[in-house]
């Protein structure tokens, strides 16, 4: 995995984490919104590039598309994608690890 790949962005890993099943865009737009609380509401324009760029980079695949109606693409999440996924969520764990050293060393300091 190159350094441009993380750290990922908040949207990027909630896109992720939405395709861990086949997904629709509105549907992602849903579960984002779900996951967080309402604290992160995905634009159209910011899903729709965020599924370009992963599909480029073997992130997501197209998973089935409806070819009657609006053309509705569902979108999965591929093993590429799932170890990109499992970095930053270690990267994340490394954080959030070290972040507890604040604390221990913040008591020593009152």
């Amino acid at each position: 995995m190159s350094e441009k790949e993380t750290p990922l962005t908040e949207a990027f890993f909630y896109i992720l984490l939405a395709l861990r099943l086949p997904n629709h865009g509105y549907g992602v737009i849903q579960e984002v919104e779900k996951l967080t609380k309402g604290r992160v509401v995905l634009g159209a324009g910011t899903l729709y590039g965020a599924l370009q760029t992963m599909q480029k980079r073997d992130w997501i695949r197209i998973y089935s598309q409806d070819t009657e109606s609006r053309k509705k693409k569902e979108y999965i999440i591929t093993d590429t994608g799932r170890s990109v996924f499992e970095a930053e969520r270690n990267r994340l764990a490394e954080l959030l690890d070290n972040a507890k050293l604040m604390e221990v060393e913040g008591d020593d300091q009152i």
